[in-house]
C-alpha cells in the first residue's frame, strides 16, 4: 500500500511539474519555510535569550537590609549570563 501511494504522489508531482512548475516550486519553498525553524539550532538559543531578557526595565529597589538576594542597584549584577558569552 505505501509503495502504491508513493507512486501516485510521484506521478502527481511529475504531472504538476510538467504543467505548473512555478506553483510546485512555490509550494516547495513554503514547505521548507515551515520546516526549517523546527530543525534550526538557533531556535534553542533564541529561546534561552528571550527567557533571560526581562520584559520591563528593572527599577532599583531601596535596600533596607531585608532582601539580601536583590542587588541595591541594577549595575551590581543579577542573573549570570555567562552562558551567553560562551556561545
Amino acid at each position: 500500500m505505501p509503495l502504491a501511494m508513493a507512486g501516485r504522489i510521484g506521478s502527481t508531482l511529475k504531472t504538476l511539474w510538467a504543467k505548473e512548475p512555478v506553483i510546485v516550486v512555490s509550494v516547495g519553498i513554503a514547505a521548507l519555510a515551515l520546516v526549517s525553524p523546527l530543525i534550526s539550532p538557533y531556535v534553542k538559543y533564541s529561546g534561552m535569550i528571550n527567557g533571560a531578557t526581562p520584559y520591563t526595565y528593572p527599577v532599583p529597589l531601596r535596600d533596607d537590609g531585608t532582601i539580601p538576594h536583590v542587588p541595591s542597584h541594577p549595575s551590581e549584577g543579577g542573573p549570570a549570563l555567562e552562558w551567553l558569552k560562551n556561545l
